[in-house]
Protein backbone atom coordinates (compact mmCIF):
# COMPACT_ATOMS: atom_id res chain seq x y z
CA UNK A 1 0.00 0.00 0.00
CA UNK A 2 3.12 2.46 0.15
CA UNK A 3 3.52 2.46 -3.50
CA UNK A 4 -0.01 3.84 -3.61
CA UNK A 5 0.11 6.29 -1.09
CA UNK A 6 3.90 7.64 -2.08
CA UNK A 7 2.11 7.99 -5.56
CA UNK A 8 -1.05 10.17 -4.08
CA UNK A 9 1.42 12.39 -2.06
CA UNK A 10 3.64 12.79 -5.15
CA UNK A 11 0.59 14.06 -6.84
CA UNK A 12 -0.89 16.02 -4.64
CA UNK A 13 -4.28 16.14 -5.74
CA UNK A 14 -6.34 12.96 -6.70
CA UNK A 15 -9.79 12.63 -8.48
CA UNK A 16 -12.50 10.08 -7.57
CA UNK A 17 -15.33 8.98 -8.97
CA UNK A 18 -18.69 7.68 -8.03
CA UNK A 19 -21.82 7.61 -9.69
CA UNK A 20 -24.84 9.60 -8.31
CA UNK A 21 -27.74 7.12 -9.91
CA UNK A 22 -26.26 6.46 -13.58
CA UNK A 23 -24.54 10.06 -13.66
CA UNK A 24 -20.77 9.62 -13.08
CA UNK A 25 -19.38 12.44 -10.67
CA UNK A 26 -15.57 13.28 -10.33
CA UNK A 27 -13.91 15.23 -7.97
CA UNK A 28 -10.57 16.52 -6.73
CA UNK A 29 -9.49 15.10 -3.30
CA UNK A 30 -6.19 15.09 -0.93
CA UNK A 31 -7.17 13.52 2.31
CA UNK A 32 -5.23 10.02 2.72
CA UNK A 33 -3.20 8.31 4.79
CA UNK A 34 -1.01 4.94 4.81
CA UNK A 35 -2.03 3.34 7.95
CA UNK A 36 -2.46 -0.18 9.10
CA UNK A 37 -1.13 -1.61 5.57
CA UNK A 38 -4.33 0.77 4.16
CA UNK A 39 -4.27 3.36 2.15
CA UNK A 40 -7.32 5.56 3.84
CA UNK A 41 -9.27 8.55 2.09
CA UNK A 42 -11.35 11.19 3.90
CA UNK A 43 -14.31 12.84 3.02
CA UNK A 44 -17.22 15.11 4.73
CA UNK A 45 -20.55 13.15 6.15
CA UNK A 46 -22.08 16.45 4.74
CA UNK A 47 -20.85 15.83 1.07
CA UNK A 48 -22.70 14.41 -1.70
CA UNK A 49 -19.92 12.04 -2.64
CA UNK A 50 -20.50 10.20 1.08
CA UNK A 51 -23.95 9.68 -0.16
CA UNK A 52 -22.57 8.72 -3.39
CA UNK A 53 -20.43 5.82 -1.80
CA UNK A 54 -23.31 4.62 0.80
CA UNK A 55 -25.40 4.17 -2.27
CA UNK A 56 -22.84 2.30 -4.67
CA UNK A 57 -19.55 1.70 -2.99
CA UNK A 58 -17.45 1.13 -7.04
CA UNK A 59 -15.41 3.84 -7.28
CA UNK A 60 -11.92 4.84 -8.94
CA UNK A 61 -9.52 7.01 -8.23
CA UNK A 62 -7.05 8.86 -10.43
CA UNK A 63 -3.85 10.42 -9.85
CA UNK A 64 -1.46 11.93 -11.93
CA UNK A 65 2.22 12.81 -11.83
CA UNK A 66 4.50 15.38 -13.26
CA UNK A 67 6.56 12.48 -14.93
CA UNK A 68 3.72 11.37 -17.26
CA UNK A 69 2.89 8.52 -14.90
CA UNK A 70 -0.86 8.27 -13.73
CA UNK A 71 -2.48 5.95 -11.13
CA UNK A 72 -5.90 4.18 -11.46
CA UNK A 73 -6.62 2.73 -8.13
CA UNK A 74 -10.08 0.86 -8.49
CA UNK A 75 -12.29 -1.32 -5.93
CA UNK A 76 -14.81 -0.92 -3.05
CA UNK A 77 -15.14 1.80 -0.47
CA UNK A 78 -15.44 0.62 2.59
CA UNK A 79 -15.91 2.85 5.42
CA UNK A 80 -13.54 2.14 8.42
CA UNK A 81 -15.57 2.73 11.86
CA UNK A 82 -12.40 3.81 14.00
CA UNK A 83 -11.85 7.32 14.63
CA UNK A 84 -8.23 7.01 14.72
CA UNK A 85 -8.17 7.45 10.86
CA UNK A 86 -10.02 10.40 10.76
CA UNK A 87 -8.12 11.33 14.21
CA UNK A 88 -4.73 10.74 12.18
CA UNK A 89 -5.52 12.78 8.97
CA UNK A 90 -6.95 15.88 10.68
CA UNK A 91 -3.65 15.93 12.70
CA UNK A 92 -1.39 16.17 9.62
CA UNK A 93 -3.88 18.46 7.85
CA UNK A 94 -4.57 22.15 10.18
CA UNK A 95 -6.99 23.55 7.61
CA UNK A 96 -9.33 20.51 7.67
CA UNK A 97 -9.41 20.61 11.85
CA UNK A 98 -11.24 24.34 10.96
CA UNK A 99 -13.75 22.08 8.82
CA UNK A 100 -14.07 19.00 10.55
CA UNK A 101 -14.67 19.66 14.46
CA UNK A 102 -17.75 19.51 17.41
CA UNK A 103 -18.26 23.74 16.65
CA UNK A 104 -18.90 23.12 13.03
CA UNK A 105 -20.78 19.59 13.93
CA UNK A 106 -19.24 18.23 10.43
CA UNK A 107 -17.08 14.48 10.51
CA UNK A 108 -14.63 13.48 8.55
CA UNK A 109 -15.68 10.03 7.13
CA UNK A 110 -12.91 7.34 6.11
CA UNK A 111 -12.43 4.45 4.04
CA UNK A 112 -10.61 1.83 2.28
CA UNK A 113 -10.67 -0.09 -1.08
CA UNK A 114 -10.83 -3.44 -0.92
CA UNK A 115 -10.91 -6.10 -3.65
CA UNK A 116 -8.69 -3.57 -5.70
CA UNK A 117 -6.33 -2.67 -8.35
CA UNK A 118 -3.75 -0.32 -8.73
CA UNK A 119 -2.26 0.28 -11.95
CA UNK A 120 0.68 2.60 -12.64
CA UNK A 121 0.86 3.74 -15.91
CA UNK A 122 3.06 5.51 -18.53
CA UNK A 123 1.46 8.00 -20.59
CA UNK A 124 3.47 5.83 -23.19
CA UNK A 125 3.83 2.65 -21.69
CA UNK A 126 1.91 -0.16 -20.33
CA UNK A 127 1.27 -0.31 -16.87
CA UNK A 128 2.50 -1.75 -13.66
CA UNK A 129 0.38 -3.22 -10.96
CA UNK A 130 0.99 -1.76 -7.58
CA UNK A 131 -0.85 -4.23 -5.23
Amino acid sequence: MSKINDFLTEAGIFFLATTDGNQPKLRPLGAHLDMDEKVIFGIGDFKDVYKQLLANPLCEIVACKSNGHWLRYTGKAVFETDEKYANAILAGAPELKALYNETTGKKMMTFHLENATAVDIDVMGDGESLI
